[in-house]
């Protein structure tokens, strides 16, 4: 039984790897989306090997001997022969470390070389994470000290935003993200659906985290002397009180900031705030009682949009998905708030919870600078100007996320198999270009409306400018930037055979909305044309 919850649990957190893809996905531009992506995947595949060939030993060899104790290798390695129940106890850690690891891709989005990341999840899973571990829960010299972090709000969080932090600042920020005067360019994610969807995701293996460390259904003395009771059961109801409560008001600390700042509640702080909430109370969960659940929760929530400012605005790093406000500053305000709020448990001591928070910092921001700093160095770092600009999908995987501007591709052109009215001598016996800008959403009905009037075949380019249709305010994390280049689709239509003027009268069908940013129409003539195919020239290439 115990076994099986430990499994329940630890599947809940592998889940929230599904929560990370989508958040991260949501926050960068869509040129980036497939990028993200494969990091997430691979943080897991590449991260869970080496935490098991490497860093859960690492991770026992320096609790042991950080800790006034000592390990031989076999020891600290036994797990990987050790047999179900070490299996299953391994895995409940390994979700833990691989949390860590991903989070560090949100910050160096968009323009970090995958090989980059990846070699750094190598060295996250398999040192620098496990020597955290070491000298906290695996015994070592934070554990002797009295340092308490319940279910990693430091040790998992903390680290893992510290460590984003610091290879932002190492990798440099995105192209035009910053001006030369030092002024800041707000450049918004692709997808608040995606970012939202993922934040609820995440928000619900959360609670693997915190119930899941906090219960063991029966306890080993009980169970060997027959008795069937409930174990650490007695108390799993107020963490998972707590957990819901510091949740909600990390929400709602962070709606309130941003309506302050702004006068507006920016969604995507709401969404941040909701998660700082629980990095904040995950590291105290098991001590408090709820009223300090929901004042360590607002803190954790207000904090966001304040120090999401600093370290833009002020440090100039360009942490794209705000791991460190997030993740980062939440889990040192979660350690230190414990000697606070602690109401059970271990004595409570502010010297014990100042000296986990920096030497975790400290070891964090050395070996993350080491990597990063090193990969810098030779130039494996960050991709080309060029590649950046052109989008890491495409430079990186040689896919596109949206290959059809995220429409459906609602009618085939048609090709050959259309039998077109031949309509005596149209256009004069001339050729003409019917050329238009209308609306993305509208294509689908433009494309049916060509194909109904005989003229299906076309070309369409995704452009943006500006006419009549007025300027627009965004919101991106609370900072407001004007929109006066809208997103339009260009569609071209070659014809001869069929009226200009009937193609023009269906896209008008097609793109009418009566708003203004309708589009506009041309025809313009052709002077020539030759079929590649059959080398027909004039009107009977087209």
């Amino acid at each position: 039984m115990n076994l099986m919850w430990v499994l329940v649990v630890t599947f809940l957190i592998f889940f929230m790897h599904a929560g990370f893809a989508m958040l991260e996905a949501g926050q960068v531009r869509s040129k980036n989306v497939a990028n993200q992506l494969t990091k997430n995947m691979l943080t897991w595949s590449v991260g869970v090997m080496l935490y098991f060939g490497l860093g859960a030993g690492v991770a026992t060899l320096v609790g042991a001997y950080t800790g006034g104790g000592s390990a031989s290798l076999g020891d600290a390695f036994a797990y990987i022969n050790g047999g179900s129940v070490d299996w299953v106890y391994w895995l409940f850690g390994a979700v833990f470390a691989m949390t860590a690891a991903t989070i560090v891709s949100g910050a160096v989005a968009g323009r970090a070389k995958l090989r980059a990341y990846v070699g750094y999840t190598v060295l996250l899973a398999g040192v620098i994470y496990p020597v955290v571990v070491g000298f906290t829960w695996g015994g070592g010299i934070l554990a002797e000290l009295g340092f308490h972090d319940f279910a990693g709000g430091m040790i998992v969080h903390g680290m893992g935003g510290v460590a984003g932090l610091t290879a932002a600042w190492v990798l440099g920020p995105r192209i035009d993200r910053y001006n030369r005067d030092g002024s800041t360019n707000v450049i918004p994610g692709h997808s608040l659906t995606f970012a939202v969807l993922g934040t609820l995701i995440l928000a619900f293996g959360w609670y693997g985290f915190n119930v899941g460390t906090a219960a063991t259904v029966f306890s080993p003395s009980q169970a060997e002397s027959g008795t069937v009771a409930l174990g650490s059961f007695d108390y799993v109801g107020r963490v998972a009180l707590v957990t819901t409560l510091g949740m909600a008001s990390g929400a709602i600390g962070a709606a309130l900031v941003s309506l302050y700042k702004t006068s507006k509640v920016d969604t995507l702080y709401v969404a941040n705030g909701l998660l700082a909430g629980l990095v904040g109370i995950t590291g105290i969960a098991d001590a408090i009682v709820w009223p300090g659940a929901i004042v360590v929760g607002l803190v954790a929530g207000a904090q966001l949009p304040v120090v999401f400012e600093f370290v833009e605005k002020r440090l100039k790093i360009d942490d794209v998905c705000a791991v460190f406000p997030v993740h980062g500053s939440p889990g040192i305000i979660g350690a230190l708030a414990f000697p606070l709020f602690a109401t059970t448990g271990a004595e409570a001591s502010f010297v014990a919870q100042f000296a986990g928070v920096g030497l975790i910092l400290g070891w964090t921001v050395f070996a993350t600078g080491v990597v990063f700093g090193g990969a810098k160095a030779i130039g494996q770092a960050r991709v080309s100007e060029k590649h950046e600009r052109e989008g890491l999908d495409v430079s990186e995987h040689g896919v596109d996320t949206y290959p059809e501007f995220g429409q459906p591709d609602t009618i085939a052109d048609g090709g050959m198999d259309v039998i077109r009215a031949d309509g005596g001598r149209p256009n004069a016996g001339g050729i003409k270009l019917v050329m238009a800008y209308i609306r993305p959403d509208k294509l689908g009905d433009v494309k049916q409306s060509l194909a109904a009037a005989g003229a299906p075949s076309l070309t369409v380019t995704n452009v943006s400018g500006r006419g009549s249709q007025p300027a627009k305010k965004g919101q991106w994390r609370g900072e407001e930037y004007v929109v006066d280049l809208h997103q339009k689709v260009k569609i071209e239509c070659v014809v001869a055979d069929v009226p200009a003027h009937d193609v023009v009268q269906a896209i008008s069908d097609g793109a009418h909305t009566g708003e203004k940013g309708d589009g506009k129409i041309f025809v313009l003539p052709v002077e020539g044309a030759q079929q590649v195919r059959t080398g027909n020239e004039g009107p009977g290439a087209v």
